[in-house]
């Protein structure tokens, strides 16, 4: 349990000592239960009439009110949102995990680093503590909410809104409030890992840790300029 405190304070010591003891459980269960605590809260907290409006403003289409209307109908309400959020987001989040998992092993092999699926994993879980930190102040936000706000809005650590303040319809929005300013954290701890577990330079580490942020946001921007 002391991996909890000292991944903040003596990250290199955390990862020397998972590199001969692997292990993913206990930071896999707090980012599943922190992100469905909080999404399960905002749901049976928003309210659900303006939740579908603002979704269906967000998706930037224009529609009549018959196609308004006729969405609205299909879409399922803020509280049904909330209990569907308790299955899907743990088994995403397993998701996730396993496939960042499968890019550590496979940049193992590209760069002939050895790297079990277990390392990868204990990799992948403990390099997210940040983003923990930044489910708990959205977690606050939910708590003093009022009920017509979006849950984008909560994220704090994210570009929007703490830097900027996109209007709805604009074609970076997405991309702005996805980014996680955490995410540097994130990115140092997965370089660090995988130096200390491979005894590889900062460049080659650097790089590992890189690729998958820039492929995600690259596509963001990309859908953006599209």
């Amino acid at each position: 349990m002391s991996h909890l405190i000292n991944i903040f304070l003596e990250p290199g010591k955390v990862f020397a000592e998972l590199k001969e003891k692997p292990t993913f459980i206990v930071p896999l269960l707090l980012v599943m239960a922190a992100t469905m605590v909080m999404t399960f809260m905002y749901f049976m907290k928003v309210d659900s009439a303006w939740f579908i409006d603002h979704t269906l403003l967000a998706s930037g289409k224009e529609m009549s009110a018959a196609e308004m209307a006729q969405a609205k109908s299909f879409m399922p309400g803020a509280k049904m949102m909330g209990y569907f959020s308790v299955v899907s987001i743990p088994i995403g989040t397993a998701v996730i995990v396993t496939l960042v998992a499968l890019y550590y092993l496979l940049a193992g092999k590209i760069t002939g680093s050895t790297i079990g699926f277990k390392h990868a994993l204990s990799l992948a879980c403990w390099s997210s503590m940040p983003m923990l930190l930044g489910t708990i102040v959205m977690l606050v936000g939910v708590v003093m909410m009022s009920p017509q706000t979006s849950i984008e809005s909560l994220g704090l650590t994210h570009l929007d809104p703490l830097l900027l303040q996109l209007p709805i319809d604009s074609p970076w929005k997405k991309l702005a409030t996805s980014f996680d300013l955490l995410s540097f954290w994130n990115i140092f701890l997965v370089a660090l890992g995988w130096k200390t577990w491979g005894k590889t330079g900062w460049a080659e580490a650097i790089a590992v840790a890189l690729i998958p942020s820039i492929v995600i946001y690259g596509c963001f921007a990309l859908l953006a300029l599209i």
